[in-house]
């Protein structure tokens, strides 16, 4: 079965064509980083027009790379939550409409089981029940998937997701945007024991995560070093890159440790866009090996926003019995 997906929760405006949930038959995306890097970071109302510029192209695309006929599509999978709210409704107005003209089932996709189904296209063996550990620019969560289309929330983060809090860093820095990816490579160069950041907890919620106060410690060091008449050369950058990374992803890891603690008889599954980040993958490859734990791993190409990833989701989905209406909406939060 063909599934075509569509993707624009964010600033990419992706389409891809997926056999059977598992076989990658073409992914084309659009992205936006140039626009958006004039900012500083991603403008919802700029993302929105572009999404409307570049989808039909997109789709398109997307077809004759598979050398699939839009007739031999049996599945429309669409993302409907979460993101920003104009560029879901761009990518889900599309799939209406395509839906509504072929008479193709339409079928929403929860971004954040995308993220983690873009694993199901590059490990055939992997099947739940698993641990999936979603970290990306606006979500950080671990969830325990039960079935394809079954996911329980162990823990969530509570204000910031890790994404976030790595471009901020990266914005005080001065790094070019996107700053996740100025962060990971400048990190590799300095001491990670430079600057004394703090692991977080949350009270009661152990799983949970806070990254809004590591954050706001490092956009205060910087401040009151540079105040001190400390210079911003690249060894300095280096050394609190490597120390807030440190941090940020001790943070992570010491959730998983935990639960690992308690219960390693399942694999993990590391997903959404901070997969790619070399020391997030080292440093949770570590943890898996420590435990024994069978660890799942997207290659870089699938971790950021992509549409191969919501078609793959969209066939469990759709073999479940979930279609949707053309009343079906957008939501820029929704839970997993």
């Amino acid at each position: 079965m063909y599934v075509l997906g569509i993707e624009t929760s964010c600033d990419e405006t992706a389409a891809a064509v997926v056999a059977d949930g598992r076989k990658l038959l073409s992914s084309v995306v659009a992205s936006q980083v140039d626009i958006h890097a004039l900012y500083g970071g991603v403008v919802p109302e700029i993302a929105s027009r572009a999404h409307t510029e570049a989808i039909y192209g997109v789709v398109e695309n997307a077809l004759e790379k598979a050398s699939v006929k839009l007739s031999e599509i049996g599945a429309i999978a669409i993302t409907y939550a979460p993101g920003l709210i104009g560029a879901l409704l761009t990518g889900l107005s599309f799939a209406k409409g395509l839906s509504y003209t072929t008479g193709i089932p339409l079928v929403p996709v929860h971004h954040i089981r995308g993220h983690v189904a873009a694993n199901y296209l590059v490990h055939p063996d992997l099947a739940p029940p698993f641990i999936a550990l979603v970290v990306s620019g606006g979500h950080t969560s671990l969830l325990k998937v039960n079935d394809y289309t079954e996911y329980v929330s162990i823990g969530q983060t509570r204000d910031d997701a890790a994404g976030e809090a790595f471009d901020k860093a990266a914005r005080v820095l001065g790094l070019p945007y996107p700053g996740g990816v100025a962060m990971d490579k400048l990190a590799a160069k300095g001491n990670k024991k430079a600057v004394k950041f703090t692991v977080s907890s949350v009270d009661d919620a152990e799983y949970d995560f806070s990254f809004s106060g590591l954050k706001t410690a490092v956009i205060n060091y910087v401040h009151n070093e540079l105040s001190r008449g400390r210079e911003m050369d690249e060894a300095f950058k280096a050394d609190v890159a490597a120390s807030y990374t440190d941090v940020l992803i001790r943070t992570i890891t010491s959730r998983m440790r935990l639960l690992m603690e308690r219960d390693a008889s399942v694999p993990i599954v590391l997903a959404g866009g901070v997969a790619a980040n070399s020391h997030l993958r080292n440093a949770v490859s570590e943890l898996a090996d420590s435990y024994g734990v069978k660890l799942y791993l997207p290659p870089l190409s699938l971790c950021g926003d992509n549409a191969a990833m919501i078609a793959a989701q969209g066939y469990y989905e759709y073999k479940a019995g979930l279609k949707a209406p053309l009343s079906l909406n957008a939501y820029a939060t929704r839970a997993v």
